[in-house]
């Protein structure tokens, strides 16, 4: 996908970016793939995936969720190179981000690449998903999570939902539709206050790999002992 591709194909979603917003996504990929030479932030490095795998993936998120709400607070939970709130954010410049990355390298990546987009509203934290869910400075105050990550569900459940105000909603992103891993996660989903309401599947254009959305809206507050401490939720998860 060419930068071309990448906002013509938006536009059909009824996302439409200006110039300013195109060379903000140029300048990502730029300096994305020279940090990605220190540090490993994608195996994805050709312009094109990143557009169609990356960027627009990311905003896939934004085609059937209004993002555009005055005041919304999105928390992306293990960010990595920063999608997909980086991406939303250049998109919808109005909300407000925080990213949670365990991993000091990242967070340092992101601190410079927000102030060299010129981004404002980024919050950036370098913790542990766990230990951030049970700051109650952070906790239950988000109105989207959201978590693009290669975890279970009933892992990622664990890690994003206690974070999820109520009447918020948890949106996972997954490569691949599994309803093993739906099934294996409900019980764990309603233990920490949540519904599953949608599971959006969004094909990607040009190759038409699929992608799936879960929609989780949070109906009740999350147990304080959740999330346990931190690699329990990977060790043993809620099942």
């Amino acid at each position: 996908m060419t930068p071309e591709e990448f906002k013509k194909s938006l536009e059909k979603q009824g996302i439409v970016l200006s110039d300013k917003q195109m060379n903000q996504f140029e300048l990502y990929f730029k300096r994305l793939v020279e940090w990605n030479e220190k540090i490993n932030l994608t195996a994805i490095v050709d312009k094109k995936e990143v557009y169609l795998k990356h960027f627009y993936d990311s905003l896939t998120l934004a085609f059937e969720r209004d993002m555009t709400k005055e005041g919304l607070r999105l928390c992306d939970v293990g960010s990595g190179a920063g999608f997909p709130s980086i991406p939303l954010k250049i998109v919808f410049p109005n909300m407000t981000i925080s990213i949670v990355d365990s991993l000091n390298k990242r967070i340092k990546f992101l601190t410079e690449l927000t102030t060299e987009l010129g981004l404002d509203k980024v919050n950036l934290y370098h913790s542990r998903a766990e230990d951030f869910g049970q700051n109650k400075l952070y906790r239950e105050s988000f109105d989207v999570v959201t978590a693009r990550a290669v975890a279970r569900l009933n892992v990622l459940a664990e890690l994003c939902l206690p974070l999820v105000k109520q009447g918020g909603q948890f949106l996972a992103m997954k490569a691949a539709k599994s309803e093993e891993e739906l099934l294996e996660a409900k019980k764990a989903i309603a233990l920490l206050g949540g519904k599953v309401v949608a599971e959006r599947e969004v094909s990607l254009p040009i190759t038409y790999d699929e992608r799936f959305i879960i929609e989780i809206d949070k109906k009740k507050q999350t147990p304080n002992k959740y999330p346990r401490k931190a690699g329990l939720p990977n060790k043993k998860p809620l099942i």
